[in-house]
């Protein structure tokens, strides 16, 4: 592959203290943060729902997402992320800036991450996580799942099927 094929263009966001990015890709929108409207589900990570121009998004709470911890921020954020056929809003902190990376900043990520990240993007001396879209949003169980296996959903560990 060439240097060129593997440049991407990142929306980096924090979440406490901590910095995160996703591809430009596949960052819908960006939007206010308004409160989601309550939905019932057995994931804590479900905030609930917003219209999006008539369309129902879920939105998840990125950092129970992600197991990190992090304060309520007034000017919070809605990350509108595509995957696939669908679009979901991930609550962060803050939208910092959107950055170009080549290949020699991308290291693979720790195989501790887990499939909601993608890999690890070295900026001088700043590292930020870069999350896999699919992982953050296509990994919320659904009912029938988090019923057959509370001990995974209760602890906030999910693996990979």
């Amino acid at each position: 592959m060439s240097e060129e094929t593997l440049s991407r263009q990142l929306v980096v966001f924090s979440l406490g203290d901590e910095e995160y990015a996703l591809p430009i890709t596949q960052v819908h929108e960006i939007i206010r943060f308004t409160e989601p409207r309550s939905v019932a589900s057995s994931d804590p990570s479900v905030r609930g729902v917003i219209s999006l121009r008539g369309k129902i998004l879920p939105v998840y709470d990125l950092a129970t997402r992600l197991g990190v911890e992090h304060s309520d921020v007034a000017e919070a954020k809605i990350v509108i992320v595509e995957t696939g056929d669908d679009m979901a809003g991930v609550v962060v902190d803050d939208v910092e800036e959107v950055i170009t990376v080549d290949a020699s900043q991308l290291d693979e990520a720790p195989t501790a991450g887990g499939r909601a990240i993608d890999g690890i993007v070295k900026i001088g001396d700043r590292l930020v996580v870069l999350l896999d879209p699919e992982g953050i949003v296509g990994a919320v169980p659904t009912a029938p799942a988090a019923d057959a296996a509370p001990d995974e959903a209760a602890d906030g560990v999910r693996t990979a099927a």
